[in-house]
């Protein structure tokens, strides 16, 4: 019987999404006012986040109905998400919705996922950011007598987190708790990307409430780290988006020699390289999107999408920066918070090359 081919074009539904999406984010994440915030020492823009997580019901896209959330799937996240790499607005949507979110989705805690889906509460996953999918559990926080001790490293959105997802070595075995934020130590890092910070986070005896343990626990992690692997896919695509469409606009009106600059056929030839990256980025990510919302190849699906989209967002922030000329080199101009954002993507989730690793492992390729 032959498999139902997926259809990875956008839904009319993802597409008036999107329009809301990105006009919010036009009219409050804009270029000033994000080179203004990065300046200071505030970094999210929690009322953005506000904005989004409830009156534009993002927070909850992926959230079953029955359990507080509109009952969407991965490809509306994945849509938010793309939108969200062509503004780089700073908000814990990665951290909340991706990565806490779904660990809880595959658990069968009814009051926590409820709190993140109406946007009451913003949430972080405790593991660190560069974890891999496949990685197995981790084991360097410990459970005893309801209480937490163990610090974790990285962690995406933990700094303005209310709730922590901490994946644990309970009495039987691996264990995922929920501990309120500030039971624990909290310290934000120096993040080379501005725009998403990161921060370390140390539990002493910090009460805790257990969601799930055994195996459970660790495909609900697995769940977690996957999702965040392939919508960071979509992210990516955004991301090479902009540069694309920021590169083309200012070479047009980029005049030398009495002619644009983008008329000269060594820069239209490396514009059209970047336009057959972002449709094979584009491809990708949805790919992952629709696996993450059909469970067909997941795995499979997801690797593929970050072995591909994270070098595609690089290069393209990179030629994004060379094409712009000296305004490209100025912090006045956010292209560096772009190339910021697609390195340290680069390194989120799995680096392409464990990415690679990976997939041969999954399609069997020989050592």
């Amino acid at each position: 019987m032959s498999q139902t081919q997926p259809d990875l074009l956008y839904s009319e539904v993802e597409e008036d999404l999107r329009a809301s999406v990105r006009d919010l984010l036009k009219a409050k994440a804009d270029a000033a006012t994000l080179l203004a915030r990065v300046e200071t020492a505030e970094g999210y823009d929690l009322k953005l986040w506000r904005t989004l997580a409830a009156d534009l019901g993002v927070a909850g896209l992926a959230v079953p109905e029955e359990r507080g959330g509109h009952g969407a799937s991965a490809r509306e996240v994945a849509v938010v998400a793309e939108e969200l790499g062509r503004s780089v607005a700073p908000v814990p949507f990665l951290g909340s919705v991706v990565l806490a979110t779904t660990a809880l989705l595959h658990t069968d805690d009814g009051e926590f996922v409820g709190r993140l889906a109406a946007g009451e509460a913003i949430g972080a996953l405790a593991v660190p950011l560069s974890t891999t999918p496949g990685a197995g559990f981790p084991s360097s926080v410990t459970a005893a007598d309801g209480t937490l001790t163990g610090r974790v490293g990285t962690v995406a959105d933990a700094s303005v987190a209310d709730l922590l997802v901490v994946p644990a070595a309970g009495p039987d075995g691996p264990a995922l708790y929920v501990v309120e934020a500030s039971a624990a130590t909290v310290t934000e890092l120096v993040s080379f990307d501005l725009t998403r910070r990161v921060a370390d986070v140390v539990l002493e005896n910090a009460p805790a409430v257990l969601v799930v343990s055994g195996e459970q626990a660790a495909g609900a992690l697995e769940q977690a780290l996957l999702a965040g692997a392939g919508i960071l896919a979509s992210e990516q695509t955004g991301i090479a988006e902009w540069a694309l469409t920021e590169t083309v606009r200012y070479l047009k009106g980029r005049y030398q020699f009495g002619r644009p600059v983008g008329g000269f056929q060594s820069l239209k030839h490396r514009l059209a390289n970047l336009y057959t990256d972002l449709v094979l980025a584009r491809a990708t990510a949805r790919n992952a999107a629709d696996a993450l919302a059909s469970g067909v190849d997941v795995p499979i699906a997801v690797s593929v999408g970050q072995a591909r989209n994270a070098p595609i967002a690089v290069k393209a922030t990179e030629e994004a920066i060379q094409l712009h000329g000296g305004i490209g080199m100025t912090w006045e101009h956010p292209a560096h918070l772009y190339l910021k954002r697609a390195k340290a993507d680069e390194l989120a989730l799995g680096t392409p090359g464990r990415h690679r690793a990976r997939l041969a492992d999954l399609v069997d390729l020989p050592a």
